[in-house]
C-alpha cells in the first residue's frame, strides 16, 4: 500500500520519473479495496452521473450527489489523496458561488482537491481557489461537461488549431497555480508535447503512453461496464461476467433447497 501523497510528492514524481497512478471510484466498498493498494490519487469523479446513475452524460450531476459520494471514498480511504470533481454550472456563475461550493467539498467530504474542466475561461477560478488554498486539477482535452459543444465524445487537438489551444491553456492553468493537468483524449505526440513543457505532473486518460501518471474509472478496469469499449481502455478483470454467475449460481441453489446449508443456520 502506498504512503499518504500530497501535492508536493506528485511534483516530485513527475521530476524523478515515477508515474502517478489514479483511480476513479464512487463509493466506499470500490474505495476500500483501492485503499490497499498503491493507487496514489483517487478520482471521485463527475462520470458517476453515467457509471453510477445510468445518465448520458455528466451534466445532470449535482453538487450534492458529488459531495455525497466523495463522502463514501473518505470514509473507504481515509489515508488517500482525494481529488473531487466539479460538476457542471458550479463553478461557472461566480467565483463567489464557486468558492461557496469548493468550500463545501473540502469541508463536508474531506477531499484534497477540487478538479475542474475548461481552459483559459476559467484561470480567474483557478486564481481564486489557489488563493484560498483549495488545492486544483485541470482537466483538457475531452471535456466531458462540453459534450454538447464539442459535438459527442471525441479525440481532441487533431489539427493545428486545437493542438495549439489546448497547449496554450495548459500553459494558462499551470500559471494560474493548477498542481496537476488531466489530459483525456488527445493525440499521445500532444500530450507528449505538454508533459515536457509543463512544470506540472499530467495525468493521461486516452493520451497516450507519454503523460506523468494515468487514469482509469474503476468499473471500467474492472469489466463491469458492459458494451464500454474505447481504445483507451484496458481491462483488467471480467466482474460483469463473474458477478452474473454468481448471481445466477446463487439463485439456482436457493430454487434447489441447497442454500441455506445447515453450516448458515443459528442452533
Amino acid at each position: 500500500m502506498s504512503s499518504i501523497k500530497n501535492i508536493k510528492d506528485f511534483a516530485k514524481m513527475k521530476q524523478s520519473g515515477e508515474p502517478i497512478t489514479m483511480i476513479t471510484c464512487y463509493d466506499y466498498a470500490f474505495a476500500r479495496v483501492v485503499s490497499e493498494t498503491d493507487t496514489d490519487v483517487i478520482l471521485v469523479g463527475d462520470s458517476l452521473g453515467m457509471v453510477v446513475a445510468g445518465f448520458e452524460t455528466t451534466i445532470p450531476v449535482t453538487l450534492d450527489q458529488m459531495i455525497y459520494h466523495s463522502s463514501m471514498v473518505r470514509r473507504g480511504a481515509p489515508q488517500h489523496f482525494i481529488v473531487t470533481d466539479l460538476p457542471f454550472m458550479s463553478y461557472h456563475v461566480s467565483i463567489e458561488d464557486t468558492m461557496r461550493n469548493c468550500g463545501r467539498i473540502m469541508k463536508e467530504c474531506g477531499a484534497n482537491a477540487v478538479k475542474l474542466e475548461g481552459g483559459k475561461d476559467f484561470v480567474p477560478v483557478i486564481e481564486a481557489l489557489t488563493r484560498a488554498s483549495i488545492p486544483v486539477m485541470g482537466h483538457l482535452g475531452l471535456t466531458p461537461q462540453s459534450v454538447h459543444k464539442l459535438g459527442g465524445y471525441s479525440v481532441q487537438g487533431k489539427d493545428e488549431e486545437q493542438r495549439k489551444i489546448i497547449m496554450d491553456d495548459a500553459l494558462l492553468l499551470q500559471k494560474a497555480g493548477a498542481f496537476a493537468l488531466v489530459l483525456e483524449m488527445v493525440p499521445e505526440q500532444l500530450a507528449k508535447e505538454i508533459t515536457e513543457t509543463l512544470d506540472i505532473p499530467t495525468i493521461g486518460i486516452g493520451a497516450g503512453r507519454y503523460c506523468n501518471g494515468q487514469v482509469l474509472v474503476i468499473n471500467d478496469m474492472l469489466g463491469l461496464n458492459k458494451g464500454f469499449n474505447p481504445k483507451f481502455l484496458k481491462r483488467y478483470a471480467d466482474l460483469y461476467a463473474t458477478s452474473m454467475q454468481a448471481i445466477q449460481n446463487y439463485c439456482k441453489e436457493v430454487k434447489e433447497h441447497v442454500f441455506p446449508a445447515e453450516s448458515n443456520v443459528f442452533k
